[in-house]
């Protein structure tokens, strides 16, 4: 009964505003993994059971599974615990940026239900990395890595952007597992042009460097990083980016943010400005890893997001190069058991195809 929970609770959300409804669903995830028993109650709901042929080793991490959750949802890791009992394999979190900002006016967060589709122009709004920094503290272990995709304030100038992605690492240094730096925003004036030429090979280089002096000064290695891209490049500025993120040492790829295309929706909330995420993301973002993969020859892991709803859309994104997936716009129309229904599946399409890992499909439809 509790599995078919989100079938009857959905209408209510999509009846609410979309932004009220978001924040009631994290809120209360946190709320509720606070309650002795809940977060064992929902890992038993829609929790997936460990399967050797789906578990993925890489950056120095086992994941259970190749599916974890997009940042954008919990931004202020407000639910890390909930969203980790509910059969996700990773978790990012955020976008956060040094000081917290409240993002652009409401509204901000439309559906578009006929295209599966969100549109968005938040503009990183967030508590900022030192209340991030406090919470995660109290939370202690958590029971799968985290990922924290951090970004630039509003108000500081591209210029000076390395500062703010430095201040995040300096901050949030003890707490994340993994790092994500967020270029790749469309709602915030000019982050995108970070995504080129000597800003990119700069900032990385800057981003490289304080994770270096953060780990030396805790004793440990440097942790992943990866750079979050947008779906909206072309060629040649896919091959640039590929280049310069392989030299500069960078572990990886997040392929990919939202886009600002618009081609075949349908909704009356098509002509909002913003990032669209969700259905009609899938190919494109499919195609990028594909480009991706073979431009980097597969040296670089990629982690594919963008439009995941089935479990054919993932293991479509694992054969073009992706060796992780992320949900996020798929969780807001399907509800919680999305990553468990995901995982059944790609047992199901791994052994169509004769594989017994899922690391033995990653980047696959280049070797035919």
């Amino acid at each position: 009964m509790l599995k078919r929970l989100y079938k009857w609770v959905k209408p209510l959300f999509f009846k609410m505003d979309p932004e009220d409804a978001h924040h009631l669903v994290v809120d209360g995830m946190g709320a509720a993994s606070r309650i002795p028993g809940v977060p064992a109650l929902l890992s038993g709901i829609w929790g997936v059971p460990d399967s050797p042929e789906l578990a993925v080793d890489l950056l120095g991490f086992r994941f259970r599974h190749p599916v974890g959750l997009a940042a954008g949802l919990d931004k202020n890791a407000k639910a890390v615990r909930g969203f980790g009992s509910v059969g996700l394999s990773f978790l990012e979190v955020g976008t956060v940026t040094p000081k917290g900002q409240p993002g652009n006016d409401r509204p901000r967060l439309f559906r578009l239900p006929p295209d599966e589709a969100l549109i968005n122009r938040m503009g990183f709004n967030n508590e900022g990395a030192d209340a991030m920094a406090a919470r995660l503290a109290r939370l202690g272990k958590r029971k799968v890595p985290l990922a924290v995709n951090i970004g630039k304030n509003k108000t500081t100038p591209n210029e000076e952007a390395a500062s703010d992605y430095r201040a995040c690492i300096a901050k949030l240094y003890p707490y994340g597992d993994l790092f994500v730096v967020n270029i790749s925003s469309p709602n915030t004036p000019d982050l995108r042009a970070l995504q080129h030429g000597d800003e990119l090979r700069d900032l990385l280089a800057a981003v490289k460097e304080e994770m270096e002096q953060q780990a030396a000064a805790h004793g440990e290695l440097p942790k992943p990083i990866l750079v979050k891209l947008a779906p909206d490049n072309d060629e040649e500025q896919l091959s640039y980016m590929a280049q310069a993120i392989v030299e500069s040492g960078i572990s990886g790829i997040i392929a990919t943010n939202t886009t600002i295309g618009r081609d075949g929706l349908t909704h009356l909330n098509k002509s909002e400005t913003g990032g669209l995420s969700g259905r009609p993301l899938t190919q494109r973002s499919t195609e990028v890893i594909r480009s991706l993969y073979r431009l980097t020859e597969g040296r670089l892991p990629i982690v594919g997001s963008g439009g995941i709803f089935t479990a054919r859309d993932a293991y479509d994104k694992i054969r073009a190069g992706a060796s992780l997936v992320e949900v996020y716009t798929s969780l807001i129309y399907k509800g919680p058991g999305v990553a468990k229904e995901i995982a059944g599946g790609l047992k199901r399409l791994l052994k169509q195809d004769g594989f017994t890992r899922i690391t033995q499909a990653v980047g696959a439809d280049h070797r035919r």
